[in-house]
């Protein structure tokens, strides 16, 4: 009997040990996920900030345009 006992605590010495490397396992994961989601979230603010710099730009290449057609209009005039 005493045997038995022995493989069975060996057993569960071997069973507690995966719980514990799983319960560490998961806690890194957990980490890993909330950095991701973080980074993810990070990601997407600078994607808004230059989508929104990006029109900005369009825009003011919107004026500079009308601007130079406006003064190239007026060059033409005085050519005539």
């Amino acid at each position: 009997m005493p045997m038995l006992r022995e493989e069975e605590m060996d057993s569960l010495a071997g069973l507690e040990e995966r719980i514990v490397k799983a319960v560490e396992l998961i806690a890194r994961l957990k980490k890993e996920r909330e950095a991701a989601v973080a980074e993810a979230a990070e990601a997407r603010a600078q994607a808004a900030s230059m989508a929104a710099e990006l029109e900005s730009l369009r825009n003011d290449r919107k004026h500079v345009r009308t601007r130079i057609e406006k003064l190239l209009g007026q060059m033409d005039l005085l050519s005539e």
